[in-house]
């Protein structure tokens, strides 16, 4: 059966990003276990699980943090692989990022942004006001959000001069738009960033690239689910005790 074409483009983006020659999925139950120093599918000396339809792909920093990862993860389900709780029994776990949803959308999928509360409008990245919302943010939100490194166009929903959401995307390999949207605190819950990342998602897609969203907050995921994302896969960082 063919491979759904979703799953096989998110793939081939997480074999480059682990940056190990000839990174490849594992079959179920059996990860791929790559020793990858300069791996993008987690922070710096963290091991990283990424797991795509039926099968996962995991990076650690040394030979030594990749044979104990192999001997201990060997035999779980996918949802076991990115299970924090069950990755903690396993392995020595100093920290964890995660689990966050991989979500990806077909151009024909897109759907309608709802209603609207104010024309959307676009802004450069770096702007005065995309700063004074990241502010407002607080650090936490703000990094999760990944605004500060959009590389697109930045399509805002604003009240006056206040933006009160935004959404762009920063260019991540093989032609993939990841996603990142932000809402000001005292707007949420207003289908604000809904409007922001539909204008966002349809510049990708004219573009002719594949939108990715990456998320853990679950009221994220809803905004991915209502424009059309499919959640194909799931993300783990762990860094080793």
């Amino acid at each position: 059966m063919p491979m759904d074409p979703l799953v096989s483009r998110a793939r081939a983006l997480w074999q480059e990003l682990a940056a190990a020659p000839g990174a490849a999925f594992g079959t179920p139950g059996r990860p791929e276990v790559l020793v990858s120093p300069d791996s993008a599918v987690a922070p710096p000396s963290w091991v990283g699980v990424v797991a795509v339809g039926d099968a996962a792909l995991i990076t650690a920093p040394t030979g030594r943090a990749a044979e104990s990862v192999r001997s201990a993860l060997t035999g779980l389900t996918i949802a076991a692989l990115t299970d924090p709780a069950t990755v903690a029994r396993l392995l020595p776990v100093a920290d964890t990022l995660g689990p966050a949803a991989l979500g990806y959308l077909a151009p024909e999928a897109l759907r309608p942004a709802g209603r609207t509360a104010a024309p959307t409008t676009r802004l450069s990245p770096g702007h005065a006001a995309l700063r004074a919302l990241l502010a407002e943010a607080g650090p936490s939100d703000a990094g999760e959000s990944g605004l500060a490194d959009v590389t697109s166009p930045v399509f805002v929903v604003r009240r006056g001069t206040e933006v009160l959401a935004a959404a762009g995307y920063e260019y991540w390999p093989r032609d993939t738009a990841h996603l990142c949207v932000l809402t000001a605190p005292d707007a949420r819950g207003r289908g604000l960033a809904r409007q922001a990342a539909h204008a966002a998602t349809a510049h990708a897609l004219a573009a002719g690239l594949l939108p990715q969203w990456r998320a853990r907050p679950p009221a994220s995921r809803r905004v991915a689910r209502a424009l059309g994302y499919r959640k194909v896969g799931r993300q783990l960082s762990v860094r080793p005790a």
